[in-house]
Order: structure tokens, then sequence, then C-alpha cells
């Protein structure tokens, strides 16, 4: 089968590391010119060489996705740089906190709403103004979470965020379904990225329990996120939006 990734234009944000980065990788690795953001530029620029180095077509920009006019920017210069935008990631998400609802900091909330739901909002934004202007669609996934389609304890702001990036992903999706332009979303059970190792840190969780919620008794690694992130960028998934794949060891069957 044609590999129908190959020369589209692919922008993922917060692909200096984690799901992100893995994702940027892999859709360089199967021939698209990719695009990374974060607020990293030391990681970025890494990322950037490394797809580089392995014959891959890469751009590192720099940008905070809780700031309108950089994402606005961000996709002008991938525009720019190669002519169109036809695969958006919306990777870019903080959690700051594990505690009880009554405990939880409101500042902290504050924060994690405008990353994980306005900085997905910026991108969905001027991501489709741009889509739109191409003339020939594009594809959308956003990172949504196990949190966004249950309750999770000690989790209420993080999972009350992630709830809205699914109610935006099938919004967008009804939206545009007309216009060649599908909108999914993955949600990922517990993954080994940083967000992970810092509930860790705090105490709130331990290796063993994160694992014990999920039927494969284990966490997720950053390239199974990638390999579902990948299909729905993939005109083999042209009959599918408005979707939340799950990719989480079995979670959401129970």
């Amino acid at each position: 089968m044609t590999d129908t990734i190959k020369n589209k234009v692919a922008l993922i944000t917060g692909a200096t590391g984690g799901i992100g980065k893995a994702t940027a990788m892999t859709l360089a690795r199967k021939g698209a010119q990719v695009v990374i953001s974060g607020r990293r530029a030391e990681s970025g620029n890494e990322v950037m060489e490394e797809i580089v180095a392995q014959g891959g077509d890469a751009l590192f920009v720099l940008c905070d996705v809780n700031k309108e006019e950089e994402v606005q920017r961000l996709i002008e210069t991938t525009v720019s740089q190669y002519g169109q935008l036809n695969i958006l990631v919306n990777n870019a998400g903080i959690s700051l906190e594990t505690v009880p609802l009554a405990q939880a900091d409101g500042n902290n909330f504050q924060q994690m709403l405008q990353t994980n739901v306005m900085g997905v909002f910026y991108s969905m934004k001027y991501g489709i103004q741009q889509m739109l202007q191409q003339d020939q669609g594009g594809a959308i996934v956003n990172l949504a979470s196990i949190a966004g389609l249950h309750g999770m304890p000690y989790t209420g702001p993080y999972t009350a965020t992630k709830h809205a990036v699914v109610g935006l992903t099938k919004t967008a999706a009804l939206e545009y379904a007309t216009n060649n332009i599908r909108v999914n979303a993955v949600a990922p059970g517990a993954i080994k990225t940083d967000i992970i190792a810092k509930s860790i840190d705090h105490g709130t969780f331990d290796e063993d329990m994160i694992n014990r919620m999920h039927p494969m008794m284990r966490m997720g690694h950053p390239q199974e996120i990638a390999n579902g992130i990948i299909w729905l960028c993939s005109d083999e998934a042209s009959f599918t939006t408005g979707s939340i794949l799950n990719i989480d060891g079995g979670f959401n069957a129970r």
C-alpha cells in the first residue's frame, strides 16, 4: 500500500519530548515534512537535528501555545517554509497537580485551562483557516486522555480540560466534515512521559498502582500512541472523523 503520509506537511505542538517527539520522528520517517514546536528551544533543536540526521526534513519553531499570536505565527511560519499544512497534531499539554478537588489550586487550574484548552483551540482555529484556504482538506489529531472520557480521582482540573478537548474535537469534526477536514483525538491511558513521572514523584500514585489501572498491567509507551496518531493522520482513516481513539491498555473495556 502506498504511504499516504509521504510529502505531506505536518505540524506537531509539544514535540520536544514524549508522545510529540515520537510522533514527529515517525512522521518524518514516513516522508512527511515536519514542523516541531514547543517552549524548549534546546530540546526542540535536538529533535530537529535528529530527524535531519536520519534523512528527514524538519524545522523547529519556538512557540508557546498559551499565546494566540505565537500560534498564529507558528501556522504562518509552517506555510511560509513548506507551502501548506496537511496534518496538525495538538500534543502540547500540562498537568500541574494531583490532589482532591477541594485542595486544588485555582492558579494551577487556570494554567491548565490555558494550555490544554485554549492552546488546542488557537491551534485548531488557525490550522483550520489554513486548511480551508488550501481547498484540499487536512487531518487534525488532538491529544485527549482517558481523563477526557471518565472521572479520575485527584485530577479534577486536568480531567475537566481533557473533557473540553473531546468537546472541541467532536464539534469541529461536525462543522468541517464536508470540507475534507477530519478532526479526531486519541485518548491514551497512562504513558511513560514526564507528566506521569511527576505524579509518581509527588507521591500521589506509584508505578504499580498505575500499572494495575490497565488490564494489560502496564503503562504505555510514547511510540504506541504515536502509531495511533499516524493512522488517524493517514488516508487509511479517510472515513474517520469525530472519533476518540482509545489507546489505553484495555482501560475503557471495563
